[in-house]
C-alpha cells in the first residue's frame, strides 16, 4: 500500500512560489483537482492569466517535485488557463464584449507610456488572450502610427464602428477618423464625449482584455474614465527620475480614490546600454519605480531599457513584441504583461451577471 497522502501532495505544491502570482498555487486558488491512485498522482492547475509557454514549464516543475515524494511512482500535472471578468468600480457594469479593462497611465508625458501600452497589449495577445487597444489620447493619438494601421474603420450599420485589426489586436483611435496632422481643437467636454463614443460604439469582439492608453495627466479624460468606464485595474508607467515619479504618484492616487486596483508600476528607460561599447548607465537615475511600488504597497512589474530599437520599431508601425517576439526586450514586455494579468487574476471576480434584473410591470 502506497504511503502517499493528500497533505503530502499539497505540501509539495505549496513549496513552489509562482513567479507571476508571487504566492503558491493553493493560496492563489489555482489548484482544481488532485487524484491519488496508489503510487500515481494527477494534479490539475488552472491559471487565471494568459501565459504562453509557461504552463508547460510549470507542469514540468511540479511533476519533478511530486516525483520526489516517497511512494510516488508516476506524476502528471495538467495546467490550463481561464480568463474571467473581474470586479470594477461600484455602480458600473462591464462593457459588452469586454471581460476586463486595463488602463495604462502616467502623470507625465514623455515617459514612453504609449509604447508600453501597445507592447503590453501585443504581449497579452502573444500569450493567448483576445486583446483590444483603445487610444484614449484625443488630442495626440499615436497608436495608429505605432500599429502601422492608418485605414478608416468600417461601419456596417452606420451607428457602431468595427475595430481595426493590427498585429492580431483589435484597436480604435480618433486617429483613424481624422487626418494625421489635423489638430483636435476641442474643449474638455467634447474630448470626453468623443472618448466615450469610441469606447462604447466600437464593436469589441469577445475581448479578455481591453488596454486603454491614457493621455498623460489627471484631467477630464482621466476623470471620465475613472468615473464612467468600468476599469478592472490600472498600470502606472514612469521613468526613474524624481520629477516623473512625482507626477506618476498623482496618477496612482487618482485611481486609488475611485477604487480602481493598481496592478503595478512599470519603470521605463531604466538603463541605457551603449550600442558601441556596451557600457551601462542609469541616465535617469535608478530604482525609482521599485521605491514607489514599495511606498504604495503595490507590485513592481518590471523595468525596460532605454533602447533606440524600441523607439524605431514603434515609429515604423512594427512594435517590438510584434517584430522581434523572441528578443530580449520582447521577453521583458511579456513578463511584465503576465505579472499585471496575474495581479488582476487575484482580484475579486465580477458577479454582476448572476443578479437578475428586476422589472416592475403595471397590470
Amino acid at each position: 500500500m502506497s504511503s502517499l497522502t493528500r497533505p503530502m501532495v499539497d505540501a509539495a505544491i505549496q513549496a513552489y512560489v509562482d513567479p507571476y502570482l508571487d504566492q503558491d498555487l493553493i493560496a492563489a486558488k489555482c489548484l482544481r483537482d488532485v487524484r491519488i491512485d496508489g503510487g500515481s498522482v494527477a494534479v490539475a492547475i488552472e491559471l487565471g492569466f494568459p501565459s504562453g509557454e509557461y504552463p508547460a514549464k510549470l507542469a514540468g516543475e511540479l511533476e519533478t517535485r511530486l516525483r520526489a515524494l516517497p511512494g510516488v511512482e508516476a506524476a502528471t500535472v495538467t495546467v490550463t488557463t481561464k480568463i474571467i471578468a473581474h470586479e470594477v468600480q461600484k455602480g458600473l457594469k462591464p462593457l459588452p464584449g469586454v471581460k476586463n479593462v486595463i488602463a495604462v497611465a502616467s502623470g507625465k508625458g514623455g515617459v514612453g507610456k504609449s509604447t508600453t501600452s501597445v507592447n503590453l497589449a501585443l504581449a497579452l495577445a502573444a500569450d493567448g488572450a483576445r486583446v483590444g487597444l483603445l487610444d484614449a489620447d484625443i488630442y495626440g493619438p499615436s497608436q495608429p502610427r505605432m500599429l502601422g494601421a492608418m485605414q478608416q474603420p468600417e461601419s456596417a450599420d452606420g451607428k457602431s464602428i468595427e475595430p481595426v485589426i493590427a498585429h492580431g489586436v483589435q484597436s480604435m483611435s480618433i486617429g483613424y477618423l481624422i487626418e494625421e496632422e489635423t489638430p483636435m481643437i476641442w474643449r474638455g467636454p467634447m474630448a470626453t464625449q468623443a472618448l466615450e463614443q469610441l469606447l462604447r460604439d466600437t464593436r469589441w469582439k469577445d475581448l479578455d482584455y481591453l488596454v486603454i492608453d491614457l493621455p498623460p495627466g489627471t484631467g477630464d479624460i482621466q476623470l471620465t474614465l475613472s468615473q464612467k468606464v468600468p476599469v478592472s485595474g490600472a498600470v502606472i508607467v514612469t521613468t526613474p527620475q524624481d520629477i516623473a515619479l512625482l507626477d506618476a504618484r498623482k496618477g496612482l492616487k487618482m485611481f486609488e480614490k475611485v477604487e480602481v486596483p493598481i496592478l503595478g508600476i512599470v519603470e521605463n528607460m531604466s538603463i541605457h546600454i551603449c550600442s558601441n561599447c556596451g557600457h551601462a548607465e542609469h541616465i535617469f537615475g535608478a530604482g525609482g519605480g521599485e521605491r514607489m511600488a514599495a511606498q504604495y504597497d503595490t507590485k513592481f512589474l518590471g523595468s525596460l531599457p532605454l533602447d533606440i530599437r524600441i523607439r524605431e520599431q514603434a515609429d515604423n508601425g512594427h512594435p517590438t513584441v510584434a517584430v522581434d517576439p523572441d528578443g530580449q526586450v520582447a521577453g521583458l514586455y511579456r513578463h511584465i504583461a503576465r505579472r499585471a494579468a496575474a495581479r488582476l487574476a487575484l482580484s475579486a471576480k465580477d458577479y454582476s451577471h448572476r443578479f437578475p434584473n428586476i422589472v416592475i410591470q403595471k397590470n
